[in-house]
């Protein structure tokens, strides 16, 4: 049975077993009397004789080592190269080789699925050391895999790192495997890859506009589909530009209190105060709009106020103060649902912070007793009576969520709020009723429906979705694919998750050439 798994053991004498410091040693010599030369003539002329030192996989727990005395014969052939050689057993030995060819495949698949480090430390976890250098080693020196014909390929980019420096992944979408990676994401590169393969007939992207030159350059017979994932994305992002813009519609209307409660209400001596964030924003925002109609570019302005670039390209972009500091006052704190008990206990005279921490901690107050002690201390002044809380507005996400999510999905009482919202305001209804709209020509494969989608959009007043659909125009022919063919981009988002997390076993020190093995490699 072991000759069977293992042929070599048929052509070896093993003279002794011995094991010493965890490591078993065999001892063994080949049982034939001549050798064959790599000219293809046998030999039985022995020039020499010497010990060679295989490492074998480990058995038990134990590594294994081979001690094995082979002979250097002379060859008889006069035209060969090579006046001597050394026999060699198939399926033991290799030229120059110091592992066994199963040790040598175990390494190299740890040092695939681990690289260095970590591969390091599971050879030793089953009796084998190794250094992290020959893992990276034996990786690299892997061959391709073979080319094989594509007709339908995924393209996308990753980042080596982010915001400088990135790379490009080609997919096989037949077979969900990586094909080839390549440094930098510019159209010609992929043109040039596209030109050696002219057989593919679909080309499955995002809505770069780098890899839809390329891919035309490329491969003008393909079609190419832009994914549903990133329009569904880009959709998202334009209601939540368009909700951001009607924040101050989303809370609602304050219902009106009856005299004989206005009377019972005691007065509000000390109005809560503005918090330090919220006055910060309004100075940077007047400041920042100051200089900017005096002619300053952003940069300037951020080195005037010691700004960063994002901050002061926000408040540029806020016309109006509020815009900033709404996304600021909606923000959840944990004493919110306990607002309302808080308050009415207040005015009923209790001003003990600690009585009503532990009172509010009955009814599962998650938070500490200093939050309590903060929200309570703004009221400690003059008569100090705190005011009735009204309900807290939605923030932008969250209707951005409820507009984007399939109705039937959809939660009742988050429906419910969406539907009121839709009443109050007729902006957000027709945003809602576009939106709808593109998702059932998405999931219903319904492309031909697309320009008219367009056009109903541009004509609405609803600037950021304008923007949207005047940008799916420019590349009308691959959105419209994306919205009609079955091809999607699933499989190259899943490979762009499987190679950041080989990038980040690397901690980014690797280089291209070994996250190209890696990456094309691995299964």
């Amino acid at each position: 049975m072991l000759v069977e798994l293992f042929p070599y053991l048929s052509a070896l004498l093993f003279d002794e077993v011995e094991r010493s410091a965890g490591v078993v040693v065999l001892r063994a010599r080949v049982r034939t009397t001549a050798g064959t030369c790599r000219c293809g003539r046998s030999s039985g002329r022995v020039h020499g004789r010497y010990i060679r030192k295989l490492r074998d996989v480990a058995v038990g727990g134990l590594g294994v080592v081979i001690e094995l005395q082979v002979r250097r014969f002379r060859c008889e052939n006069s035209a060969c190269p090579a006046v001597t050689f050394v026999e060699q057993v198939p399926g033991l030995t290799v030229p120059h080789g110091r592992y066994t060819p199963l040790l040598r495949g175990v390494l190299t698949q740890i040092g695939l699925a681990l690289a260095g480090r970590a591969g390091v430390r599971m050879a030793a976890a089953i009796g084998v050391t190794v250094g992290r250098d020959t893992l990276l080693r034996l990786v690299r020196a892997l061959p391709d895999p073979p080319a094989r014909v594509v007709e339908v390929l995924g393209v996308d980019d990753f980042a080596f790192r982010k915001g400088r420096h990135y790379g490009t992944v080609l997919i096989d979408m037949a077979s969900h495997r990586p094909l080839h990676l390549f440094d930098g994401r510019e159209g010609e590169d992929l043109a040039a890859w596209l030109r050696q393969h002219p057989e593919v007939k679909v080309i499955c992207r995002d809505r770069s506009g780098g890899y839809g030159e390329g891919a035309r350059g490329g491969a003008p017979q393909a079609k190419q589909v832009a994914d549903r994932f990133h329009l569904w994305r880009n959709l998202g992002q334009a209601v939540e530009k368009t909700v951001n813009g009607r924040r101050s519609c989303l809370a609602e209307p304050t219902p009106e209190s009856s005299p004989a409660e206005v009377e019972a209400e005691p007065a509000v001596v000390q109005p809560p105060r503005e918090l330090k964030i919220v006055n910060r924003m309004r100075q940077q925002h007047a400041a920042v709009h100051e200089l900017w109609e005096k002619g300053l570019s952003k940069a300037a302005i951020g080195r005037k106020l010691g700004l960063h670039q994002a901050t002061v390209r926000k408040l540029v972009n806020a016309r109006a103060v509020d815009e900033v500091i709404a996304r600021t006052l909606q923000r959840a704190h944990v004493v919110d649902p306990y607002t309302g008990y808080l308050h009415r206990r207040w005015n009923e005279g209790i001003r003990n912070a600690t009585q009503l921490y532990r009172e509010i901690k009955e009814l599962g107050y998650p938070g500490g007793e200093l939050a309590v002690q903060r929200h309570l201390r703004r009221y400690r002044t003059g008569r100090g009576h705190a005011p009735a809380p009204g309900p807290k507005p939605p923030s932008v996400r969250e209707v951005t969520s409820w507009i984007m999510t399939n109705p039937e999905h959809l939660h009742d009482k988050d429906a419910d709020k969406l539907h009121r919202l839709r009443e109050r305001d007729s902006d957000l209804d027709r945003l809602t009723g576009h939106v709808r709209t593109f998702a059932a020509m998405l999931t219903g494969r319904h492309g031909d429906r697309l320009d008219g989608w367009i056009t109903t959009v541009e004509q609405d007043g609803l600037a950021p979705l304008a923007s949207f659909a005047r940008n799916l125009r420019r590349d009308i022919d691959a959105v419209r694919n994306g919205l009609t063919l079955p091809h999607s981009s699933g499989a190259v988002e899943g490979n762009i998750n499987r190679l950041k997390m080989i990038k980040r076993q690397m901690f980014g020190r690797a280089s291209l050439d070994l996250l190209r093995k890696r990456v094309l490699l691995t299964r």
